[in-house]
C-alpha cells in the first residue's frame, strides 16, 4: 500500500546523500518535496501541515547543523517524527480485571468487520485466550452465516441465537451474549455490529445502544485503509457518535496510497491497534508504528520477520535444527523441505523479502518472483526416495531422471535444486565452523589434567628445559603487525597440562592446589 510514497521518500532522501552541510534552502526543499508525497498519498491536510512543522523545526536546530552526516540525521527526524504521527507506542488491548473482556467492532459495512472478527478471534486465541464471536449484525443478509463460518475456521466459538437477514434484536443478542460466555467460560467476547454504507443516525443509535447494554472494554473502529479521505472523516463521526477507543487498519494489502492509515490517528487521537494484511485469518497482527515507519522508509522490518518465522517454526523443530548444528550433523533434503514448508507459511515471498533492509531498491525483481517455485521444490523432493533425502550423492544420473518424471519437472530442474541445496548444505557446515564444532565428534579438554596410574612417579622436569618447552602450547606465528596463521593449527593438539607441577615450576608454593 505504501509503495508509492516508500518510492518518493526514497528518491527525496537520494538527493540529499553526500551532502556535507545543508543549508536552509536545502531543508526547505526538501521539506516541500515530502509535503507533496504526502499529499499525493492522501494524507490529511492537517496531518501534512503539523507534521512538516515539525521537521523543519528540528531540521533548522542543531540537532541536523551539527551532526557528521546531516542527510542521514534528517532521515531520522523523519522517522521519529513519523512514527509520533502513527501513535508513538505500540498500544494493547485493555483486559477486563474480571472476565469476560467485551469488545465491539463498529465501521461501514464493506470495512470488513465481520472478517477481522474472525482475524481477531483466531488472534486471541493463539494468544491463550478463549473468545467468543457474537453474532450482533442482524441487517446485512448472511452476516451471520458468514461469522459462523469464520468461527470454525479460527476453531472458536460463536453464539448466534437469531437468524439475521433484518431478523432479530441485536442489542439482546449482545447482552444475552455475555452471560453465555460467563457460562462456557469465555475470557473475551468479540461483538460484531451492523454497518451502512454511509454514516446514518439510525446505525450511530444502534451502536450506542449495544455499548449501553454490554458496556464493552474496547470498542474498536474498523477502517478500510483503501477509502482515502472519507475515512477520516468516517472516523471522527464514529468517534463522536459512539466514542471509539482504538482504531484497527483493514485492507492493508491493497494498491490504494495509503493516507487514510497514516492520517487517522491524528485526526481521531484513537490509537490503532491492529492491522489485516490479507484474505487469509493468519494475516492480521498488532500494530507497531516504529515498524510501519520503518517499512513506509525503505529500512525493512526485521522484527515482524522473526516473530514470524518464530510463530512458524515449532520448538521441537528448532531443538531438532540446534541439535544438529550442535554435533555437527549434515543438512539433509528433509530439513531442507521442512524449511520451504515453513517459509510458504510465513506469506508471499515478496513480502517476507520486503521486510529485509535494503530491499526496496529491489521492487521490480522482487515481484517477478514466483511463490510456485517452492511448490516445485517440494514435489522434487517428496519424489525422491527416504534414503536419497538423507543421503543426496546416492542420487545418479537415473535417478535423477526418475526424480523428474515423477515430479512432472525436467532434468535440468532437479539438477538446479541440487546445487541450491549443496549450497545450503556447505553455509551449513560454515555455520557449524564459526561455532568453533569440528565435525560432530566431541574432544577433550587440552587442558584438562590427565590421571595418571596409581603409584606412578611424577617426572620432574626442569623450566626452560626440552620437556617444557614440548608441553607448553606453541601457536603459530604471524608478521610484524600480523594475525598468526591458524590454518593448520587443531587445539585438540595439545598436550594436556598438570596445573599443580606447572604453578611448582613457576615459584608458588600450594597454588596449584587452590587453583
Amino acid at each position: 500500500m505504501f509503495d508509492a510514497l516508500s518510492d518518493r521518500l526514497s528518491g527525496i532522501f537520494e538527493s540529499i546523500r553526500g551532502k556535507g552541510r545543508l543549508t536552509d534552502a536545502d531543508i526547505d526543499a526538501t521539506a516541500r518535496e515530502i509535503r507533496l508525497a504526502l499529499l499525493e498519498a492522501d494524507v490529511a491536510l492537517p496531518v501534512v501541515k503539523t507534521f512538516i512543522a515539525q521537521i523543519k523545526e528540528r531540521c533548522k536546530g542543531a540537532e541536523v547543523s551539527k551532526a557528521l552526516n546531516p542527510a542521514q540525521q534528517i532521515i531520522k527526524v523523519v522517522n521519529e517524527e513519523l512514527i509520533a504521527i502513527l501513535g508513538g507506542e505500540t498500544r494493547r488491548i485493555n483486559y477486563a480485571k474480571q472476565p469476560p473482556t467485551v469488545i465491539m467492532l463498529a465501521g461501514l459495512q464493506g470495512a470488513g468487520k465481520t472478517t477481522l472478527a474472525g482475524k481477531l478471534a483466531k488472534w486471541l486465541k493463539g494468544d491463550g485466550h478463549s473468545p467468543l464471536l457474537v453474532a450482533a449484525d442482524l441487517q446485512r443478509p448472511n452476516a451471520v452465516g458468514q461469522l459462523q463460518v469464520l468461527a470454525e475456521r479460527a476453531g472458536v466459538a460463536a453464539y448466534a441465537p437469531e437468524p439475521g437477514s433484518g431478523v432479530g434484536d441485536p442489542v439482546k443478542v449482545a447482552t444475552d451474549s455475555i452471560a453465555e460466555a460467563k457460562q462456557r467460560g469465555h475470557d473475551v467476547v468479540i461483538v460484531d455490529t451492523a454497518g451502512r454504507l454511509g454514516v446514518d443516525e439510525e446505525m450511530m443509535q444502534q451502536a450506542r445502544d449495544i455499548r449501553a447494554a454490554v458496556n464493552p472494554d474496547e470498542v474498536l473502529f474498523v477502517i478500510d485503509a483503501m477509502i482515502g479521505q472519507d475515512a477520516v472523516n468516517t472516523a471522527e463521526a464514529f468517534r463522536d457518535g459512539v466514542g471509539i477507543t482504538g482504531v484497527v487498519l483493514s485492507k492493508l494489502d491493497g494498491d490504494a496510497r495509503g493516507g487514510a492509515a497514516l492520517s487517522v490517528r491524528h485526526v481521531t487521537g484513537r490509537p490503532i491497534l491492529f492491522a489485516s494484511t490479507g484474505e487469509k485469518l493468519e494475516d492480521f497482527d498488532v500494530f507497531h508504528p516504529d515498524r510501519m515507519s520503518s517499512r513506509i522508509l525503505g529500512m525493512g522490518d526485521m522484527l515482524t520477520l522473526i516473530e514470524q518465522a518464530e510463530a512458524v517454526f515449532e520448538d521441537k523443530q528448532k531443538e531438532e535444527y540446534t541439535d544438529k548444528l550442535l554435533k555437527g550433523e549434515d543438512f539433509t533434503l528433509e530439513d531442507f523441505l521442512d524449511q520451504m514448508q515453513a517459509i510458504r507459511k510465513m506469506g508471499p515471498i515478496g513480502n517476507l523479502l520486503k521486510m529485509m533492509p535494503g530491499m526496496g531498491q529491489m521492487k521490480q525483481q522482487i515481484d517477478s518472483i514466483d511463490d510456485k517455485q517452492i511448490d516445485r521444490t517440494t514435489a522434487i523432493i517428496r519424489s525422491m526416495t527416504p534414503a536419497e533425502r538423507r543421503d543426496s550423492a546416492l542420487i545418479n544420473g537415473s535417478r535423477r531422471l526418475r526424480i523428474a518424471n515423477g515430479s512432472g519437472v525436467t532434468v535440468s530442474e532437479v539438477n538446479q535444486l541440487l546445487a541450491r541445496f549443496k549450497e545450503a548444505q556447505k553455509m551449513m557446515r560454515q555455520m557449524s565452523g564459526a561455532m568453533g564444532i569440528p565435525s560432530g565428534k566431541a574432544t577433550k579438554s587440552p587442558y584438562t589434567k590427565r590421571k595418571g596410574k596409581k603409584g606412578a612417579k611424577k617426572k620432574t622436569v626442569r623450566r626452560g628445559g626440552p620437556a617444557s618447552q614440548q608441553r607448553t602450547p606453541q601457536l603459530p606465528q604471524g608478521g610484524p603487525g600480523q594475525m598468526p596463521d591458524l590454518s593448520g593449527f587443531n587445539p585438540a593438539d595439545l598436550p594436556d597440562i598438570d596445573l599443580e607441577q606447572f604453578f611448582k615450576e613457576q615459584g608458588f608454593k600450594d597454588q596449584g592446589k587452590d587453583k
